[in-house]
């Protein structure tokens, strides 16, 4: 396509207002133009894909992200790099004032560079910024353009290139640990911890004092904990970042979490993989009254099951409120989202209480962690209202035993909860530097795999083999030799049957509860597991790590 044919200014508005710069790139997908048309349409959108034997997938996705316009679609076939090339356009018509920042990819070097100068300055502690608080709901216009913001100090600057390389290299998690000798940066990417880089102490303690400037707490507390975040603007996107400090032996530490607030991976299609177990949890989640839970540790994706749900079922005909801790994802549709508020006696229990009284279809619980949240899910079920909530335990049979432990009687339990979703988060094996051979005879005894099974074994190289290729030019891009690139989950879906009940009554232990579910036919998170290393999605050493622990 001749680049003169584009118009840059119109194709970054479309992405800003519909798609991102992000998600395009990652999907080798851009809009190339609007003609425009008489109502009822709003014209016909010309958008370019990579792969063109993928636009029933991606046509889809695109579909809902402009549900609530009248265009018209067609699509033509262009190359990545014509694509990369138009997006790299877009990017420069949006600096083409001159005062926004001209580089377009952000190095670890970039970072590293922007942390030593800071170091070299003694003066560097100075932020020309106001940042403001996010405790209320922000216009979206009043939000901050990292742009501008890493223009300022050397020390803006690198604390903006990491906040900006976590959310370009799908890091969920930034650790900023001070040691003896200085601080070291740890980040977690696919559910792994990875060392990021090691820097001063000087240039540690400005940068974790421009985090927490960013993220509005006190700079001059250092001895006791604090909780904040920090919401910014970049390239269209909207990045979030929720920070905690702690005092550590060597000075204050912290934590951001990376809050993906990229709405187009809330589809049951796209996270649950094996479609059994997909049709058994969509028709709980259709039920009229009852309770969902979906469980798991920590960033197991409990959050963004349960969006994805809420998204499913949202038809224009329901009610849906949710309280949530943090909002994680804007749901959009008639959805309305609440945020938990402690600070104004505002928790999950108070929320639902609050949500009776106002005449809801379906009612979204972030977390049950406390008795009284917990039987006032099951009331609110009781009287008529579909409730969604998620909980803390390792698999679908320990909620059970958790409810219990929680004093909650088993009549409320076996008379309220439609079913239990377990789920844990495996890492995707790379498809491009991973190989296919035969399941080795030991993998094949801990699998349970016919020997010699074809399967996929990722190709991990240490700190050596990845500068080595590296230099040579074979590192692979995808995953940076790490053999895994993305996420996938495995789940454990257990319905409460009427031999389930029996076994809540008799108080069968958590062992025997699964063996009944596994006798009806329910995979375990091990199992489902297994069926994802046959179809090469992961890789043995990954299910055993996460599932057998």
């Amino acid at each position: 396509m001749d680049k003169n044919e584009v118009k840059i200014s119109s194709i970054r508005k479309l992405i800003d207002k519909y798609f991102s710069l992000q998600w395009c790139r990652e999907n080798l997908v851009v809009p190339v133009s609007l003609e425009p048309a008489l109502p009822p349409s709003d014209g016909t959108l010309t958008i370019g894909v990579g792969n063109i034997v993928f636009l029933g997938t991606i046509g889809q996705t695109i579909k809902e992200r402009l549900r609530n316009t009248n265009y018209k679609f067609k699509y033509v076939e262009l190359s990545s790099e014509e694509i990369q090339e138009i997006l790299d356009l877009a990017v420069e018509e949006r600096f083409e004032s001159g005062s926004q920042l001209q580089i377009k990819e952000f190095s670890v070097d970039d970072v590293v560079k922007a942390l030593q100068d800071s170091s070299a300055d003694e003066n560097e502690n100075e932020f020309s910024l106001e940042f403001d608080s996010f405790e209320e709901e922000v216009p979206e216009s009043e939000i901050p353009d990292m742009a501008d913001e890493i223009l300022n100090s050397k020390t803006q600057r690198a604390a903006g290139l990491i906040l900006i390389n976590a959310c370009k290299n799908g890091i969920s998690d930034i650790h900023i640990e001070p040691q003896e000798g200085g601080y070291k940066i740890r980040v977690r990417k696919d559910g792994v911890l990875q060392k990021f880089i090691s820097i001063p102490p000087l240039a540690g303690r400005q940068l974790l004092a421009c985090l927490k400037n960013m993220a509005n707490m006190d700079i001059a507390e250092r001895r006791a904990s604090q909780d904040g975040k920090i919401l910014r603007k970049f390239e269209g996107n909207k990045l979030e970042f929720r920070c905690s400090t702690a005092p550590a032996k060597y000075g204050e530490g912290m934590v951001l979490r990376v809050l993906n607030s990229n709405s187009s991976i809330l589809d049951l299609n796209t996270l649950i993989h094996l479609e059994n177990v997909r049709e058994n949890f969509r028709k709980s989640i259709s039920s009229s009254n009852g309770i969902v839970i979906v469980s798991g540790p920590t960033g197991s994706g409990k959050s963004t099951t349960l969006a994805a749900a809420l998204r499913e079922i949202d038809n224009g005909e329901l009610k849906i409120v949710t309280a949530e801790d943090p909002i994680e994802y804007d749901l959009g549709g008639d959805i309305v989202q609440h945020q938990i508020n402690r600070k104004k006696q505002q928790n999950f229990a108070s929320f639902l209480r609050t949500f009776l009284r106002q005449d809801p279809d379906v009612i979204l619980i972030g977390e049950t962690r406390d008795p009284e949240t917990a039987e006032s899910s099951m009331d609110a079920a009781e009287t008529g209202h579909l409730v969604f909530t998620t909980l803390h335990a390792n698999t679908a049979a320990t909620s059970l035993v958790r409810l219990t432990d929680m004093g909650v009687p088993d009549y409320k339990i076996n008379s309220s909860i439609r079913a239990i979703l377990a789920q844990r988060l495996l890492r995707k094996v790379c498809p491009h530097c991973s190989v296919s051979r035969p399941i080795s005879m030991e993998d094949s005894e801990a699998l349970k795999i016919k020997v010699n099974s074809p399967i996929r074994y990722a190709t991990v190289l240490n700190a050596q083999e990845k500068e080595k290729r590296g230099k040579e030019g074979t590192l692979c891009i995808r995953c940076n030799g790490t053999g895994y690139n993305g996420r996938i989950g495995t789940y454990e879906y257990l319905p409460i049957t009427r031999e389930i009940q029996i076994a809540l009554k008799e108080n069968k232990s958590e062992i025997e509860i699964e063996n009944i579910a596994i006798d009806n036919g329910m995979l375990t998170l091990f199992t489902y597991g297994r069926e994802l290393i046959k179809e090469g999605l992961t890789t043995v050493n990954e299910v055993l790590r996460v599932c057998k622990g």
